[in-house]
């Protein structure tokens, strides 16, 4: 792996340092007062060296100045009016005319140590120690920033190679900074990728067996109608109903596929009493059968109220035909079907209820898988699934729960329209 990172922050690091030294230097040596001890040691020298050269010109004030000390010789600095000034700028400048009418300009200068420093003009020492610290806090923290990275790097590999089992999460330690969250996040991905794909096996594998049945029968149909002629209609009719079922599985998996998908549910908006009501007129007869009786109850009356939802109606009434139907299925001859619509302040509440065997606690929350089977033996289809991935579409739940002894109590609850 290419250490690009570690190079960035190690120039990045060194831009700042520099820009940050420098700047602390020159504004020191600005804002820096020079004290009154060198002031007055300065006005001393230049006057000193200004009588020598009124007295004696140049070459009394050079022989005056070689018994100076060393250090005190480069502070004194002579030069004839006129001459560029040299920098940086003298602590105590003066102008002497000698006795040959020619005129000097004495200045006194800082020490090395003490003038204001140039550009770049950082001690050794400071150097030193800021590139061995630079480079080492570089080091860690590129080393800190990309092991995780590295470790995301082979897991993402993993996951595109569908081992979908792989999680960063235990790898980032006590780590508790956005790289973790980001590891977290990555696991949360993992996980619904894993059960996606795990959704999907389960459901060629259902769709596999549910076809497997009507296919079979077909076969079944024609093989009767090739062996005997005279069966010939019985089994054209079975082999009509046969397709019808198959038919209808597809147009269910098509509609489902649609669901999973995520589609818009629109901008339109439908009357959800009239979806109700129409799905139960239609019901009614396929009950009339099994002599169930279906009742609607509708609180408040559907007249001082508007029914208004967004979204799809014929989505909704296909959740709701399949939930009325199922709680029909599992009736008992002569039961009943209680259905009650409801508002409140911003949502609608549909609670179907029947007389049916009940289900176990345990296969509750398998109902709304495909074609789920519940520990009773009972099998759910596609119908329950469908129902309650329309209903999400909409922003609304489907809740499925057990009503004493007998029977299931089906609640939908959906969102009202905010109409201006």
């Amino acid at each position: 792996m290419k250490r690009r990172l570690f190079w960035k922050i190690l120039i990045g690091f060194w831009i700042t340092f520099l820009i940050m030294i420098q700047g602390i230097w020159l504004l020191f040596a600005i804002l820096r007062p020079i004290p009154e001890r060198t002031r007055s040691m300065a006005d001393i020298s230049v006057q000193s060296a200004a009588s020598a050269i009124a007295l004696g010109g140049e070459a009394a004030f050079e022989a005056q100045r070689s018994t100076w000390p060393e250090d005190q010789r480069r502070q004194i600095r002579v030069q004839r009016e006129g001459a560029a000034p040299p920098s940086p700028r003298p602590v105590v400048s003066r102008t002497v005319r000698a006795l040959d009418g020619t005129s000097y300009r004495v200045s006194y200068y800082l020490p090395p140590s003490s003038a204001a420093p140039g550009l770049f003009n950082i001690p050794k020492e400071i150097a030193g120690i800021a590139v061995a610290g630079g480079l080492a806090f570089s080091a860690i923290l590129a080393w800190y920033l990309t092991l995780p990275i590295r470790g995301m790097r082979e897991g993402f590999g993993k996951l595109a190679q569908g081992n979908f089992a792989t999680r960063l999460g235990p790898t980032m330690g006590r780590r508790r900074d956005e790289i973790a969250d980001l590891a977290l996040d990555f696991d949360k991905m993992a996980m619904r990728l894993e059960e996606l794909v795990g959704a999907r096996d389960r459901l060629l594998a259902d769709v596999s067996h549910e076809l497997r049945t009507p296919l079979a029968r077909l076969n079944l149909a024609i093989g009767l109608a090739r062996q005997d002629p005279e069966k010939m209609a019985s089994s054209l009719d079975r082999i009509s109903g046969e397709v019808s079922k198959l038919d209808e599985m597809v147009g269910e998996l098509l509609t489902l596929a649609k669901l999973e998908s995520g589609p818009d549910r629109g901008d339109s908006y439908f009357s959800f009493s009239e979806v109700v009501k129409s799905v139960i007129q239609d019901a009614r007869f396929e009950a009339s059968a099994k002599h169930v009786d279906i009742s609607l109850t509708i609180t408040p009356d559907d007249e001082t109220l508007d029914w208004v939802a967004l979204g799809d109606g014929r989505l909704v009434s296909r959740a709701v035909e399949n939930i009325i139907r199922n709680a029909l299925r599992y009736s008992p001859d002569g039961g009943k079907v209680s259905v009650t619509l409801q508002s409140d302040s911003d949502r609608f509440h549909l609670l179907v209820s029947d007389e049916g065997p009940g289900i176990s606690d345990d296969s509750l929350a398998t109902l709304f898988k495909p074609f789920a089977v519940s520990a009773d033996g009972f099998g759910f289809g596609l119908g329950l699934a469908i129902a309650q991935r329309a209903i999400a579409v909409h922003g609304g739940t489907i809740a499925i729960r057990n009503r004493g002894a007998r029977g299931l109590d089906a609640e939908v609850s959906l969102p009202a329209a905010a109409l201006a």
